[in-house]
């Protein structure tokens, strides 16, 4: 019986990568997106059963091709990591009609366009998960959050709202808000002066990612958050 396969969405050297390595581990054959391909070269190389596919979330044609052929090359999917996003800042003054539906498009309606890719399979084995990474601000709007905070405010909506359509049909759709620095070269950078607990670690979020992908469906999540322990909340 061949192994499961497991689409991850903005793969990067972050969560990405983690989500890749975890899954791969457990025994799926994983599915990597990203804009560039050229970019998921080395995780190709370090991962095994791993591989890269071009993908715009953004671009509803681009989606489309870039899940025909990991159905073609890889099989039917049965766990979506929606982990793409759109980190503009600035407040409301500052931010172009282009940006606010660039951020939009990123993280809701690319959710909704690789949904709508890969639960016609679920539907049809009468299982699978879909879990997306979302943030704190899709709970309030902070001042320089104008684009960010409604469009993971869209795709928290988005994202309960196919929990409950989907679940009854076996369908476990579940969002891990993620509220602090990830652990990544650029962001150390940024921040070279924080001790190794400020940072969540991208692997431990992605053992958390496994587990909601896995659970029994008599004891199903819908959203829980992930935070360094000693993050002010």
């Amino acid at each position: 019986m061949p192994s499961p396969v497991c689409a991850i969405t903005g793969v990067g050297p972050g969560n990405g990568a983690a989500f890749t390595r975890c899954f791969s581990h457990a025994g799926y054959r994983v599915a990597m997106l990203a804009r560039s391909e050229d970019r998921l070269r080395d995780l190709e190389t370090a991962i095994p059963n791993s591989k890269g596919y071009a993908v715009d979330v953004a671009d509803a044609g681009s989606v489309r091709a870039g899940f025909a052929r990991i159905r073609a090359e890889l099989g039917p999917v049965e766990v979506l990591l929606y982990n793409a996003g759109s980190g503009a800042f600035g407040d409301f003054q500052h931010t172009s009609a282009d940006l606010f539906e660039y951020a939009w498009r990123v993280n809701a309606l690319g959710l909704l366009l690789c949904s709508q890719a890969v639960v016609p399979d679920m539907l049809a084995a009468g299982h699978g998960a879909i879990v997306v990474t979302g943030a704190t601000a899709s709970l309030r709007g902070g001042a320089n959050f104008a684009a960010f905070a409604p469009a993971k405010a869209a795709q928290r909506s988005l994202a309960q709202s196919m929990s409950r359509s989907l679940g009854p049909h076996g369908i476990h759709v579940a969002l891990a808000v993620v509220d602090g620095v990830i652990d990544i070269p650029n962001t150390r950078g940024m921040f070279p002066n924080q001790p190794d607990d400020f940072y969540l670690k991208p692997d431990d979020i992605a053992a958390t990612v496994l587990h909601l992908a896995q659970q029994p469906r008599s004891a199903w999540t819908f959203e829980l958050d992930l935070r360094p322990f000693g993050e002010k909340w």
